[in-house]
């Protein structure tokens, strides 16, 4: 690749002269190295850019790209992630080839430097709305369900049905992305394994017991790890305090959370889940209007979608999103009684080999 299009090198050149703030002329671009023997795997193809500074001073630098793959690369983040990262640690090393910057590619083929850059920001648009965890509280504290209560959880239902009926086609319905969203369900920092990390020390939850659920979450990847078929799009953290409804059934919803791709049962144990979470509260069972809208949520899925399979794939999900509600660090005043709870529905669903909506409460241990 000795010889590259025009706009490439001037784009190159645009770039080169906002990192080292001089005038640069790009004078080669090649590729470098060849694959080494017997390896059937790299993660980009490094460009050897040589270029003149001001009075004909020739220097050369690497430009390094990563492509979409396995082993977490799958999305632009992850590979921006790791990139970023590079920027940083390979100056903090003795030795260690220096980075001069790190950057992105526009829309329009250029290149813009992200060198300067400490912490990334998100701008979002603002929605108006009260989160859909009020009306939980309210359903809490006088347990009185209204007709607004049912069609709110319905519109719910009705979106996720709608939304996961999605197969992922943006994403070239890559199994990978199913089986990736299942390793990070057990392992990530965010889900079993790092909320298992974050417990402190506690009577119901000891060291031992989450290490028990840690490894019977590990099975469970395994059991659902040839399921690709069931990839679709999805939230991923579907929960109350993200939903605002601003009136009668007109939703917004916030902050999707790791990846645009899972398995449809996140969703849906996410949200019926804290049905349960808010009726322990009340009255140390599923009941009332919370039994109501949870046995109206699943059932009014499984119709709109024949996905009975889901109840199959449930268990890690609801063990997941479980730890997340009887955590006394998310949840620190939650009473200890709704704990004992939750950790018995946890370790209960493990070992079922499908879900019953209607099992809840034995579930529970009441």
């Amino acid at each position: 690749m000795s010889e590259a299009p025009q706009w490439e090198r001037e784009a190159v050149e645009r770039y080169l002269r906002s990192v080292l703030g001089t005038d640069v002329r790009v004078v080669d671009l090649r590729r470098l190295g060849e694959p080494e023997e017997g390896k059937g795997f790299g993660y980009g193809i490094p460009i050897r850019v040589d270029y003149e500074r001001a009075l004909g001073r020739r220097e050369s630098a690497v430009l390094h790209t990563m492509g979409p793959g396995s082993f977490g690369h799958e999305h632009m983040s992850d590979r921006a992630r790791i990139l970023l990262w590079s920027h940083q640690a390979f100056n903090r090393l003795p030795r260690h080839v220096r980075s001069l910057d790190v950057g992105g590619f526009h829309s329009n083929g250029d290149l813009i430097s992200l060198g300067q850059v400490e912490e990334l920001c998100l701008l979002t648009e603002y929605a108006e709305g009260q989160p859909y965890a009020l009306d939980l509280e309210r359903l809490r504290d006088t347990g009185r369900l209204t007709d607004l209560d049912a069609i709110r959880a319905d519109a719910l239902c009705d979106y996720l049905a709608e939304i996961h009926a999605d197969r992922g086609a943006q994403s070239g319905n890559d199994p990978r992305l199913y089986i990736r969203r299942n390793r990070e369900l057990v392992g990530d920092g965010e889900c079993i394994m790092g909320l298992a990390d974050s417990y402190p020390p506690h009577a119901l939850f000891s060291p031992r017991v989450l290490e028990h659920i840690e490894l019977r979450a590990v099975n469970w990847r395994w059991r659902l790890k040839n399921r690709t078929h069931r990839l679709r799009t999805v939230h991923g953290d579907f929960h109350p305090w993200n939903i605002l409804f601003a009136a009668e059934a007109d939703f917004r919803v916030l902050d999707r959370s790791r990846g645009e791709y899972g398995d449809p049962a996140d969703d849906v144990t996410c949200i019926t889940l804290n049905y349960v979470f808010f009726s322990l509260q009340r009255t140390g069972k599923l009941e009332g209007a919370f039994e109501s809208l949870f046995l109206r949520f699943w059932e009014r899925y499984l119709e709109k979608t024949g996905d009975r399979e889901i109840l199959e794939v449930a268990a890690p999900y609801f063990v997941f999103r479980a730890l997340v509600l009887a955590s006394p660090v998310w949840y620190p005043s939650l009473e200890d009684s709704a704990r004992k709870k939750l950790l018995a529905f946890i370790l209960a669903v493990l070992e079922q080999p499908s879900f019953d909506p209607h099992q809840v409460n034995s579930y529970c241990g009441t």
